[in-house]
């Protein structure tokens, strides 16, 4: 069993998850885990740059002169990509970059994110948080309070605008949903810190 520790908004330990590891995988697939860290770069990727071939430049394939006798250098035609100002011999096109990454192993490598920091003591379970109204020194302070001094993803179990907004000005916090979470998000930031709830409905969706 696993053992995540859950604290107040004062960051005082006030109890302890008891989590069956098999929820997450029972081991990380570090393999599977780097597949999906490297198709979420590859599909960050617009491919949308290019530049102008030999084949786009207007002109004849006519030799301009003759080989020998003229003393110049020998030249073919105008459309040679040694021209200064001329379409490149290799030039570059849009290109899709994508990587496919089936439905079962984006949710496999998730689970590996999630049991790494559960095994490295990287995530912690919060309990209590609530806002009234956005008050990003507020958050702060609640962030300080549980020793948080690194980038952070903050994981609800739904969408909370006063949350949100309380966060969007601190640096290196990142706010999902539990639904919204994927295994680059995870590996992304060095801390994870979960709400009760948002925990409990992970181990709920897993337990399925």
């Amino acid at each position: 069993m696993l053992e995540v520790p859950v604290f107040n908004t004062d960051g005082e330990k006030v109890d302890t998850l008891q989590i069956d590891e098999r929820v997450f995988g029972s081991q990380i697939n570090v393999q599977l885990l780097k597949q999906a860290v490297v198709a979420y770069h590859a599909n960050k990727r617009q491919g949308t740059v290019a530049t102008r071939g030999r084949g786009m430049v207007d002109g004849s394939t006519r030799k301009l002169f003759r080989q020998k006798g003229t003393g110049r250098a020998r030249r073919g035609a105008i459309r040679t990509p040694v021209v200064r100002g001329g379409g490149v011999a290799f030039n570059k096109t849009p290109h899709s970059y994508r990587k496919g990454l089936p439905k079962k192993m984006r949710q496999a490598a998730l689970k590996s994110a999630i049991l790494a920091k559960i095994l490295g003591e990287d995530l912690m379970v919060v309990d209590g948080l609530a806002m009234d109204a956005p008050a990003t020194k507020a958050m702060a302070k609640i962030v300080d309070n549980l020793k948080i001094n690194r980038s952070c993803l903050l994981t609800l179990a739904e969408r909370d605008s006063n949350i949100y907004l309380s966060c969007r000005n601190l640096q290196d916090i990142t706010v999902r949903t539990a639904a919204e979470l994927n295994a680059f998000d995870v590996a992304q930031r060095m801390k994870m810190l979960v709400t009760r709830e948002a925990m409990m409905a992970m181990i709920g969706e897993e337990s399925k």
